[in-house]
């Protein structure tokens, strides 16, 4: 893994070397990570939230296996994840370049493997929109590939990135695990047929599953770039570089976004936990706050100008509503934090306050221009 470091823009010139990393995991996650070392395999470990599971691990001295294919991940998050390990801790880690549409593969990265992650899949609704074959192929092939790998390497623990599109058109507020409706995208159904594998082969073959329904995840290492941006990253770009910002909808469209070391935390909380009750079902990971397109945009707006005074200037523009979306959004998380003891550490602001600083690092240059 080769290191690689990010600047924090200043408007001297004279900038700070600034590498980004995980808060502190909770201490009872800490304890048990440092009670036994264990072999982990991070599937889709060159995304934004996979680097930063494979750094935590690695920082607690666990040995851990890594799996992309660069279809939408990125190297240089394996570097940033790199960045302040010691020797010991970077010889425990191994990367393997391949894709869970192969079985092989799959066989492969499990071979040895206590802990499955899996963080692999084709993410946006729009994409799947435009593109349901490829979507379907490695969301649904590929899970199942990883599940059959699981089984066959006697994995003790299989915990896979679900997604709250699986609510679909369901009303209901706060989403509730239990009460889901009809699914607006063929991403939803991929993700809702994941629950549905998962759930046969804990009852079938005792593979001990969990699903995570992730709520809109955003922080550092989460890419701008592409078609198939998500909102927090593409606005950040855009604020930066004085583009419009330009909101879907009437920008009262709501969310509960979830800062990537929420995710994290509810990953290995799943991983560790010793309560039977706990395992093969699915738990929303959110932080429990609902948050409108318009109060997203205030807060980035706010959050940036404070580094940046002239953006506090930036306006908005609306457009069509985007096909496939939910209108809105909220997660209960009580059985996540009664099963798991689940306990977000960051809110949207403090999520946005550190992501935000990891967006101006990779901008400096054209944001001070």
């Amino acid at each position: 893994m080769q290191l690689r470091c990010v600047r924090r823009a200043c408007r001297s010139g004279a900038c700070e070397v600034r590498v980004t990393h995980p808060s502190a995991l909770p201490a009872v996650l800490r304890e048990k990570l440092a009670a036994s070392g264990r072999r982990w395999l991070v599937t889709g470990a060159a995304g934004f939230i996979g680097s930063r599971l494979i750094e935590a691990l690695l920082r607690a001295d666990q040995h851990v296996v890594a799996l992309d294919n660069f279809s939408t991940g990125h190297r240089r998050n394996l570097d940033l994840a790199a960045a302040g390990l010691t020797p010991e801790q970077r010889a425990r880690f191994e990367f393997i370049e391949g894709d869970i549409r192969d079985l092989a593969t799959c066989a492969r990265a499990c071979t040895g493997a206590d802990v499955v992650l899996h963080q692999a899949a084709l993410g946006s609704v729009p994409r799947s929109l435009a593109d349901p074959l490829a979507t379907h192929d490695s969301n649904v092939n590929g899970f199942l590939n990883m599940l059959v790998a699981a089984r066959d390497a006697k994995v003790s623990r299989f915990i896979y990135a679900a997604s709250s599109s699986t609510y679909g058109d369901s009303p209901a507020l706060p989403k509730v695990e239990d009460v889901i409706g009809k699914p607006l995208s063929p991403y939803a159904v991929t993700k809702y047929v994941n629950e549905l594998y998962a759930d046969v082969f804990g009852r079938c073959y005792g593979l001990a599953c969990i699903g995570l329904r992730y709520f809109n995840v955003f922080g550092a290492r989460q890419d701008p770039e592409g078609a198939y941006a998500a909102v927090i990253p593409r606005w950040a770009r855009a604020l930066l570089l004085h583009e419009t910002v330009r909101i879907n909808g009437d920008g009262e469209t709501s969310r509960d976004f979830c800062y990537v070391d929420n995710a994290v935390q509810a990953n290995l909380l799943a991983a560790l936990t010793e309560r039977a009750d706990a395992v093969n079902t699915v738990y929303n990971v959110a932080a429990h706050r609902q948050t409108s397109l318009n109060q997203l945009f205030d807060a980035m707006r706010g959050e940036l100008a404070r580094r940046f005074p002239e953006i506090a200037a930036a306006q908005a523009a609306y457009q069509d509503f985007r096909p496939g979306d939910v209108r809105h959004s909220l997660a209960d998380i009580t059985r996540a934090q009664t099963l798991l003891g689940y306990a977000p550490t960051h809110d949207v602001n403090q999520g946005l306050a550190e992501a935000m600083d990891w967006y101006v690092s990779q901008f400096a240059a054209e944001a001070t221009a």
